[in-house]
């Protein structure tokens, strides 16, 4: 059986986009982070570069080094996945 759900990735706001825009410099991670504003699949994308530790470029509306702060700052999480699930249920709770 063929797994015919689509990925995250193909419902990204940036797919089809050049990849050195989404691994630039801090000038043009700005853009890049612009990009992933109201992107349908943001915690996904986030989750898999928290989760893989991905060391480069911007991921979830976040650049390297915001995800190597969190990730200094909550050393013991395993799933991020359940973490961001719940802060958006929290954020979704406190928004009305």
């Amino acid at each position: 059986m063929v797994d015919e759900t689509p990925s995250w990735r193909e419902k990204a706001a940036c797919r089809g986009t050049d990849a050195e825009q989404l691994f630039a410099d801090s000038v043009q991670q700005k853009r890049a982070k612009a990009l992933c504003n109201g992107c349908p699949v943001r915690v996904e994308c986030l989750t898999e570069a928290l989760d893989a530790r991905v060391e480069f470029g911007v991921w979830g509306g976040m650049t390297e080094r915001e995800r190597r702060a969190l990730l200094r700052r909550r050393p013991g999480v395993r799933s991020w996945a359940r973490v961001l699930q719940a802060a958006g249920a929290a954020h979704s709770v406190a928004a009305g």
